[in-house]
């Protein structure tokens, strides 16, 4: 077993939890700004992929 592989899935695992805690402890107001920051933070990082993908093709 890679213990890298395994700290990885742990940080990954632990990051989700902490995001379904934030959001299920989350006010309705305060839902609805992590849920429009989430889609700006996706979209940021699809243009960062695309953008280093040019870069090499």
């Amino acid at each position: 077993m890679d213990l890298k592989s395994v700290a990885k899935g742990a940080a990954a695992g632990a990051a989700v939890g902490f995001a379904c805690y934030v959001f299920s402890s989350a006010k309705p107001m305060k839902k609805r700004n992590i849920k429009k920051d989430a889609g700006k933070t996706l979209k940021a990082a699809e243009n960062l992929i695309n953008d280093i993908t040019s870069v090499f093709m």
